[in-house]
């Protein structure tokens, strides 16, 4: 009762396949349950916090590295006799990219905090990832920039980050969805 359909290709996460499956007349003996019949939905609903907190840690490492390797590129990378790195537009640049990730350091490690002392942190993860998809593609897109062509290539760490990182905005609910669970948590959100 199970068919995948096809395989789905992908603009980025090229490593982990993504596939169309259905499911047809299957059936899960009940020694295989987890949970209660009928509750999937709701069971993931509950893990939504966590997932989004995950995905805010798991963003930060990256966006430090490519920040570190393009402060290193621009090092070494000379136009007009003198580092891509010395002129102002690009150092003022990195310096804020990194500050914005600190930023959102915090912001993860207060929603923590909260979460485990057993708030709801729906509002603050909501937040943090929202940050997290916009910051992922602003850093890559800033970095690659500084690259120049080499940027453009698949052969460099931050086009495959530019690439791959453009899920953090979509995987775990949109930015989209972000903005109206915060709306909602601020009660601005308008009644239907």
């Amino acid at each position: 009762g199970i068919h995948i359909a096809k395989k789905i290709d992908k603009l980025g996460m090229r490593s982990s396949d993504t596939a169309q499956i259905f499911f047809e007349d299957v059936r899960v003996p009940s020694k295989n349950l987890i949970g209660e019949e009928g509750k999937g939905f709701t069971y993931q609903m509950l893990q939504f916090q966590e997932e989004r907190l995950w995905g805010v840690a798991a963003v930060l490492t990256p966006l430090e590295t490519v920040i570190q390797e393009t402060i290193d590129y621009t090092h070494q990378r000379k136009v007009f006799g003198q580092s891509v790195l010395h002129n102002q537009a690009v150092h003022f640049r990195l310096a804020e990219l990194a500050t914005e990730v600190e930023l959102l350091r915090a912001l993860l490690y207060r929603t923590v905090a909260l979460y485990v002392e057993g708030n709801d942190v729906t509002k603050f993860a909501s937040m943090a990832k929202l940050k997290a998809g916009r910051l992922a593609r602003e850093v890559t897109d800033s970095c690659l920039q500084f690259w120049g062509g080499m940027g453009f290539t698949s052969e460099v760490l931050v086009s495959r980050f530019y690439r791959d990182l453009r899920l953090t905005s979509i995987g775990g609910g949109t930015d989209e969805t972000m903005l109206s669970i915060i709306c909602k948590y601020m009660e601005i959100l308008p009644s239907k």
